[in-house]
């Protein structure tokens, strides 16, 4: 069943069968045309084994030779009901479609969230998975008992198909809505390749979602509401008067490229530090007003609840819709400089603000690439000039020698912590929170 799942999913629409790369092409998998049945069998079968065992919670029957079922058209895969009624396995027709509509490079990538009560995360991974497969989308979708956190790419006409399916899903009724899906100019060719799996969480925070839970959230502000907030927050810190605090609850590699101002972004690696940072620094917390934002949403979710569950500030609010929503309304506002985003991409903007520098020669550069070392993982600043000097890691340790791989008991390899890694404290602590007015000024 999972298998005959996965092959449906492979289909080359019927009205881009010719245009996609001859007549009798039927499938399209791994940049591969099959004609035959037991050609994309064989395929199937001998490269992606993996990803049918991940698909085997569908309990849906489809039948190889079934087409796919219209959206919306009852709860089960093309007709059959699935085990679980508050999940809707529907895949949506595509049939009217050619293949260059789903396959276009001209396209969008989408950020959304779901914070709900998932009773069955395998089977609305699996439905996920076979839905992304279907329209030819890439990306990321994390899925848990707490709800669905995706970022996808594809054709405009793919993703706007995966908003009406994901609307129409009775798990999500009420609960989502298209304005919770934020859109950038991208594609499919923005991600190597799809992720669809099972977490104890939709955010890596570290934390158990059973002790610190997205129901007890901070007072969320429309990015109108929030641009009046910073508005005045920025001009009674410039008075040297503000008991608030503009709390940036990204790494240290985003906030870098790009920030509102007067914001405290703290130089933590990974979200799960986030935690930690708080614990440790409450008496910079203790008594004030604290405005959070973060990319699209999802994090200020877990991060306002945790920092609410330690009940030393007065109040906690959130920007909805992250920095993505701010910049749609507005453009030139209190945000500088670039929007880091997990993909291909690194980073889009929406103004020509550079508050970054080339960490060699310190000229103005926010542009992103991978460390130069073959083991390593750090994103590195280094501007053309420099990189053609062959200046293009992220620390002396890494540009004078590739790091050595060690290898576990088990045989797997990890990397070794280059230079400015270990340098980095993984929680620092704010001695000083008159940075923040400073910052302000």
């Amino acid at each position: 069943q999972a298998f005959s799942l996965f092959v449906k999913a492979k289909e080359v629409p019927a009205a881009g069968r010719c245009a996609g790369g001859g007549g009798g092409v039927r499938w399209w998998c791994c940049r591969q045309a099959f004609e035959e049945l037991a050609g994309i069998h064989r395929h199937v079968a001998l490269q992606h084994g993996g990803d049918i065992g991940q698909q085997a919670g569908l309990e849906a029957e489809v039948s190889p030779s079934s087409g796919p079922a219209p959206a919306g058209n009852g709860d089960g895969l093309n007709g059959h009901s699935c085990s679980s009624p508050e999940i809707s396995c529907t895949l949506p027709d595509t049939s009217h479609l050619s293949y260059e509509d789903l396959t276009s490079k001209v396209g969008e990538v989408l950020l959304y969230y779901c914070y709900c009560e998932v009773k069955d995360p395998e089977k609305l991974c699996a439905w996920q998975k076979a839905l992304c497969q279907h329209l030819h989308l890439t990306g990321k979708v994390r899925v848990a008992s707490e709800g669905i956190n995706g970022t996808v790419g594809g054709s405009k006409v793919a993703t706007s198909l995966y908003i009406e399916v994901m609307l129409s899903q009775p798990l999500f009724k009420d609960i989502l809505s298209k304005e919770d899906f934020k859109s950038s100019a991208g594609g499919a060719h923005c991600f190597p390749d799809l992720r669809v799996g099972v977490f104890k969480e939709i955010v890596p925070m570290g934390i158990d979602p059973k002790i610190v839970s997205y129901k007890e959230t901070g007072i969320h502000l429309s990015p109108q509401e929030f641009h009046r907030e910073v508005e005045q927050y920025l001009s009674q810190a410039s008075k040297g008067q503000s008991d608030t605090i503009l709390l940036d609850c990204r790494n240290f590699y985003e906030s870098k490229i790009g920030h509102f101002q007067g914001c405290l972004a703290p130089d933590i690696r990974k979200f799960s530090y986030f935690p930690s940072y708080v614990d440790e620094n409450l008496e910079l917390f203790k008594d004030k007003r604290v405005l959070m934002y973060c990319t699209g949403g999802i994090r200020c979710e877990r991060g306002s609840a945790y920092l609410r569950s330690k009940a030393v500030c007065r109040e906690v609010y959130q920007l909805k819709g992250g920095i993505h929503k701010y910049l749609e309304e507005f453009p030139d506002g209190f945000y500088r400089g670039k929007l880091f985003v997990f993909d291909d991409r690194y980073a889009i903007c929406s103004n020509e603000d550079i508050i970054s520098a080339c960490r060699y020669c310190g000229t103005l550069w926010d542009q992103y690439k991978l460390c130069s070392s073959q083991h390593c993982r750090q994103l590195v600043l280094t501007c053309p000039s420099c990189r053609n000097k062959g200046l293009t890691a992220c620390c002396p340790v890494c540009q004078e020698k590739e790091l050595k791989v060690t290898s576990r008991a088990s045989g797997q390899t990890v990397k070794e912590e280059c230079e400015c890694t270990r340098r980095r404290p993984r929680v620092p602590i704010e001695h000083v929170s008159q940075r923040t007015l400073d910052a302000g000024k």
